[in-house]
């Protein structure tokens, strides 16, 4: 997801100071566990879905990959008539993937995938 298509505010994807030790202390595993299921939570509000999950990463992924077989069959039964809606379907179709990492320091790290 670009910066500017998150919603306003979600820039850093810090969660709430709740979330933290009040004495300054860096989190433990349990308050990262949580701290990465609040970032996790924020994406799904947004329209992104889990593809693979550990302790500390998440990696998210957004859009659905084109099933060209269905459209190539779709395309002779119409006589190639709809060789133009899946040539516009294959320029406009993205498939965005995201991991966020919870550093020592209980702050997430987003890396955006290629595309």
């Amino acid at each position: 997801m670009r910066p500017h298509d998150e919603p306003k505010g979600w820039g850093a994807l810090q969660p709430p100071p709740g979330y933290y030790s009040a004495d300054g202390r860096p989190p433990d595993a349990m308050q990262r566990a949580l701290i990465l299921d609040w970032a996790v939570n924020q994406r799904i509000a947004s329209g992104w879905r889990v593809e693979s999950r550990s302790e500390t990463q998440v990696v998210m992924v957004r859009g659905r990959p084109l099933n060209h077989v269905l459209h190539a069959v779709l395309m002779v039964f119409t006589c190639f008539i709809w060789g133009g809606v899946w040539l516009a379907l294959a320029v406009t179709n993205r498939v965005e993937r995201v991991a966020l990492t919870v550093d020592a320091q209980g702050h997430i790290v987003s890396v955006h995938g290629p595309g």
